[in-house]
């Protein structure tokens, strides 16, 4: 394994055509790209639209309604080293589909809530729709189908999922405006068990049980319940911090950004304007990475995700006139991030246990993206907009700094294997 040059990514075109049996990538691709926009449009992008109608329809608070979604990320952390596990054993079709059933039926409870506590409780059942369905399930569903060669899956699969929310957004709305948020809920349900459900079923490939025995110290001589080699908890650790850290920067900016730059006294429509930059952002960024992955390790495109971030970030603490600028960096920076979540550890783990380390990898991070909607809240609250920026900016440098220190740990344990 090289840091830079073809690396883990050299065979990534092969797996176009098969690996071992496995189906070609032009046909799953497609596949889970449609299921992964509509997933993300209809759970973790829902409420953008949705919350303000729900609270203006029932009367219940706004907050409230809004941290349905938290507790649904919430139930897809815990969840999330069981929904690993259950691809390492049994393959992506089964757990991908049964996210389809849990996501229509959360969101038919969502339809039918009379109470609030109901609706809370439909979230709930989101969050296992969420925490079985969405970027870790897929990504860990393409590692155990095509190894070390998925990471090219992984990134073009994060191109068709940048599109949730531009799909789905104007989609909920029309929808919405025509039907209300009721219907909206059940239009989305019917597709979860009309387009989604036969989609996991018919189009991806049954694969076959695999029973992989647990990782041996054999300095212990006992298992280690962590699926990583001995030795590298170190390493697992690290990557689950970075992942994490950037999971809540973005989490949190994604919530309050229109807040901080109408509070630099911009106003709506033109922080809206501002916002819209994110998306072409990160589209932008993965199109250039999967061009040129094929050229460098992971580490790489996570080193280049967390300095975009920070630059980003400290660009738009800084303020106008560069709040543009600041917010492509951004943008690019979250959108690779995205790709680096599923790559790197295949790169430095390999596929053996692939599944069951995103599971384990998902569950800060998820966690993480729970909590930051509040977090951010109350750092405005009690800082302002510019010390909520100043505090986020000192963060993502401690990140930068903890990529290069993960860095220096993949290198060493480089050389090492290759003494």
């Amino acid at each position: 394994m090289r840091l830079w040059g073809r690396g883990v990514s050299a065979l990534a075109t092969e797996a176009l055509s098969s690996n071992d049996g496995a189906p070609a990538l032009r046909t799953i691709i497609p596949v889970l790209g449609v299921t992964q926009i509509l997933a993300w449009g209809s759970s973790y992008y829902l409420l953008a639209v949705l919350a303000t109608p729900i609270a203006g329809d029932t009367g219940w608070p706004l907050a409230w309604v809004v941290g349905g979604l938290s507790l649904g990320l919430l139930v897809a952390g815990v969840i999330s080293p069981r929904v690993g596990d259950s691809i390492q054993r049994l393959g992506g079709r089964l757990v991908l589909a049964t996210s389809a059933v849990f996501l229509a039926l959360g969101l038919i409870g969502l339809a039918l809530s009379p109470n609030l506590p109901l609706y809370i409780a439909s979230w709930l059942v989101l969050g296992v729709g969420m925490g079985a369905g969405l970027y870790d399930a897929a990504f860990a569903t393409l590692g155990r189908l095509y190894g070390q060669r998925a990471r090219t899956a992984i990134t073009t699969l994060t191109l068709f999922g940048g599109f949730a929310s531009t799909i789905c957004w104007p989609l909920s709305a029309y929808f919405v405006s025509e039907f209300g948020w009721r219907i909206t809920c059940l239009i989305y349900a019917g597709i979860h068990l009309a387009v989604l459900l036969p989609l996991y079923v018919f189009a991806l490939p049954r694969e076959p049980r695999k029973n992989i025995a647990p990782v041996i110290d054999e300095d212990r001589e006992t298992s280690i319940d962590l699926p990583v080699p001995p030795g590298s908890k170190l390493l697992f650790a690290l990557i689950a911090l970075v992942i994490m850290i950037s999971s809540m920067i973005s989490a949190l900016l994604s919530v309050h950004l229109l807040t901080i730059l109408q509070a630099r006294d911009i106003a709506l429509a033109a922080a809206v304007a501002l916002g819209a930059i994110v998306g072409p952002a990160q589209v932008g960024a993965r199109t250039i990475e999967m061009l040129i992955s094929r050229f460098h390790h992971p580490i790489w495109t996570k080193f280049a995700s967390t300095v975009c971030v920070a630059i980003g970030v400290g660009l738009l603490w800084l303020g106008l006139p560069i709040v543009a600028a600041a917010l492509i960096f951004y943008g690019a920076g979250i959108g690779i991030e995205s790709i680096a979540r599923g790559t790197l550890p295949l790169a430095v783990f390999g596929e053996r246990h692939y599944p069951a380390i995103m599971g384990r990898i998902a569950m800060p991070s998820l966690i993480g993206q729970a909590a930051s909607p509040s977090v951010g809240a109350m750092l405005i609250d009690g800082l302002g907009a510019n010390g909520m920026l100043a505090t986020l900016f000192a963060v993502s440098l401690v990140n930068v700094v903890l990529v290069i220190i993960l860095f220096g740990v993949i290198q060493h344990r480089t050389s090492a294997e290759h003494l």
